[in-house]
């Protein structure tokens, strides 16, 4: 076993192509080598809108150690049927403390070595749903996971860079890595913060990118253009995984690079 752990991040997998791409990609990672943990967010991969039992269990059998959600999360009420034993599967963490929300929003996953990785997803609250904040959220978690790991991935899912951002910086030097999803847009601002947390604003999308994040163009363009409702349709041309590749040193937790992720498949 190395001294450094390399991690897959994969962004908003959209439908069936998105877990048609990700069956194809992570088996091939892992096999090569280039990926010891893997985590996605798959908080659209049932008809790029919710999640289903079986469209998570697709995804985890392909090698995905962790799936993390979002906003999107509870538009599908098969979840409601899963997610209390899924441990595998996490919603944000930041509801009411009152809310009696099902599922939990952070967790530690071993890897095939050994080695105990935690887990935190959050949710933004600017331009969308008022939870809990999520930076006091996040202390309170960071500070009990790190009891048990140095190793710790935050998947924020939130509109707003500067919120994002935000985030980043909060929690520099305490996390291994702080990632935006949500916009299906992958930015281009990779990079290791001053302390040793490696940052993205957002992962992106996996899925097809000739697509209005993820949609058929021509059913969104009905709304943009004449305000009238429309059926949106998961496009399926130009299927890519989006992400990043984050390694990290296992004795520390420290982030050593980041690299962005986009394949096509």
């Amino acid at each position: 076993m190395t001294d450094v752990l390399r991690i897959l991040l994969i962004g908003d997998i959209m439908g069936r192509p998105g877990r048609l791409a990700v069956q194809k990609l992570v088996p091939r990672w892992r096999c090569e080598g280039a990926a010891d943990f893997v985590l996605a967010n798959v908080e659209n991969c049932a008809g790029g809108k919710g999640v289903t039992a079986s469209t998570v269990r697709e995804i985890l059998d392909a090698g995905v150690d962790i799936a993390t959600t979002g906003n999107h999360v509870w538009d599908n009420r098969d979840v409601f049927s899963f997610i209390d034993s899924e441990p595998r599967m996490l919603r944000p963490a930041n509801y009411l403390p009152d809310a009696d929300v099902p599922g939990k929003g952070s967790t530690i996953i071993e890897t095939e070595h050994g080695i105990s990785v935690g887990v935190i997803n959050l949710q933004g609250r600017i331009f969308m749903e008022a939870l809990e904040n999520p930076f006091h959220a996040a202390d309170a978690l960071v500070e009990e996971l790190r009891q048990k790991t140095p190793i710790i991935l935050v998947d924020f899912h939130a509109e707003a860079t500067s919120e994002k951002q935000a985030m980043g910086w909060h929690l520099d030097g305490r996390v291994s890595a702080v990632f935006g999803t949500h916009t299906h847009v992958q930015t281009a601002d990779e990079r290791l913060l001053p302390q040793g947390t490696a940052y993205i604003t957002d992962l992106g999308m996996t899925g097809a990118l000739d697509s209005i994040i993820g949609m058929k163009p021509e059913e969104v363009l009905i709304r943009f253009r004449r305000g009238l409702p429309s059926r949106f349709e998961v496009a399926e041309k130009n299927v890519h995984v989006c992400g990043a590749l984050v390694t990290v040193e296992i004795a520390t937790g420290r982030a050593l690079s980041i690299e962005r992720v986009r394949e096509r498949v």
